[in-house]
């Protein structure tokens, strides 16, 4: 067996914990951090390749992490180190590093009638996880971030999307690109606005359709506003703005999917 670390000071310790926080060693490295067997195995479902696994013996299942990804690298730490690493109570104790896929807009193949959620500005990890996973749930052709304030590879997005990043067509891109690229596919532009007129039920969503949604702080900026074909808001009844990005965007995509019989 392998030689388990115990010191938070190993260089691979550290370059992990490096990889963790910092955005740009993700990208320098070509290197991402995944928590857990459930998300490492919808990543290599999807066709990711797993490089380096680093196991906590005690807490891992050695045939399930060996069957995995049999060609990769595999580091032993101690249940205490396992714990600085890792972002969950009750974890497995498995984490990977993972090649990631940086998608481009041609990249991204559609559907004959696609739906694609567009993301303005999205800061929080959290909610970006949470549109993710909504995104899985009603089998979204794409999600695209533009200009954003959050890294899609984040390990907060892996974990609160439950790896929904591996298994949907995710990019990064600027507003101006998906905006060119959605009149180029000919996709019918909804922004989602508390200004808006219009509510979101009476309008088919059976053809291309993309919902921008903006961030809960300011909403979306006037070039998404100006930029759709329409205005759309959810009825609301309380005295505040009730509902959070992750929220409403499942309000919209599941009247699509209910447009469109499941």
């Amino acid at each position: 067996m392998s030689e388990i670390i115990t010191s938070p000071q190993n260089p691979r310790i550290k370059n992990l914990v490096l990889l963790q926080q910092k955005s740009r060693e993700r990208r320098k490295q070509n290197r991402i951090v995944v928590e857990g067997l459930r998300e490492t195995g919808i990543a290599v479902a999807n066709g990711f390749r797993v490089t380096d696994l680093i196991i906590c013996p005690e807490l891992a299942r050695a045939d399930v992490y060996k069957s995995i990804a049999p060609e990769a690298s595999i580091t032993l730490v101690s249940p205490a180190i396992f714990e600085k690493l890792a972002y969950r109570e009750g974890s497995d104790g498995f984490i990977a590093l993972i090649e990631p896929k940086w998608q481009q807009l041609t990249d991204v193949t559609l559907r004959p009638n696609p739906l694609i959620i567009i993301l303005e500005a999205v800061e929080k990890p959290g909610n970006l996880g949470a549109i993710l996973r909504t995104a899985d749930a009603v089998n979204a052709d794409a999600v695209i971030v533009c200009d954003p304030l959050t890294d899609i590879y984040n390990p907060n997005v892996i974990r609160s999307g439950i790896g929904c990043v591996f298994s949907r067509q995710v990019v990064a891109c600027s507003t101006e690109d998906a905006q060119q690229w959605l009149k180029a596919k000919s996709i019918k532009s909804y922004a989602a606005e508390l200004k808006a007129s219009t509510p979101y039920h009476i309008h088919d969503y059976r053809y291309a359709t993309a919902f921008v949604m903006g961030t809960e702080a300011d909403g979306l900026t006037s070039k998404w506003i100006d930029f759709c074909d329409e205005r759309i808001i959810i009825p609301m009844l309380g005295s505040i703005d009730s509902l959070n990005v992750s929220v409403s965007t499942a309000v919209l995509v599941f009247e699509a999917m209910r447009q469109r019989g499941y």
